[in-house]
Formats: structure tokens, C-alpha cells, sequence
């Protein structure tokens, strides 16, 4: 699987998001994330940051943060 979006249980833009992943029939895995911040560190290693959504597309280089841009970015190159 070359497609990781990096999501929080109950988090509304994660959830924007895997409604445009599976919208678009795109497959990917999810890894599910700890709800405290500083718990992130898997998330802060791969984007720098550790707020979720964060997307990354392995096969396009791609990691991305903020759920508008995940969106615009599945619309675009993942559909």
C-alpha cells in the first residue's frame, strides 16, 4: 500500500478526509493515532508536525497536513 493517512478516532477533518479517499475508491492503510499531542511522534517524525490528518502517498513522495489539501490533493491525483 502506498497510500498512509495518519488519523485520529472521532477528528472530523480526519473524517473529511476518508470520506474522499473511499469517495474516490483510493486504497490506503490507516494508522491510528494517540489522542495526546506528544504522544505523536510517529506523526511528527514523518511530517514535522503532529496534528492530523496527515497523508502520505509513498509511491508520489507526497506527505501532506490539513484536511482542504488532502482533499484537493485526492481530487487531483489520486482519483
Amino acid at each position: 500500500m502506498s497510500v498512509t493517512l495518519y488519523a485520529l478516532d472521532g477528528c472530523p477533518y480526519c473524517e473529511k478526509v476518508h470520506d474522499a479517499l473511499d469517495d474516490h475508491d483510493v486504497e490506503y492503510d490507516t494508522e491510528w493515532v494517540e489522542a495526546l499531542h506528544s504522544e505523536r511522534n510517529e506523526v511528527k517524525r514523518i511530517s514535522g508536525q503532529r496534528g492530523v490528518p496527515v497523508l502520505v502517498d509513498d509511491e508520489q513522495g507526497v506527505t501532506m497536513a490539513e484536511s482542504d489539501k488532502i482533499v484537493e490533493y485526492v481530487e487531483r491525483s489520486l482519483a
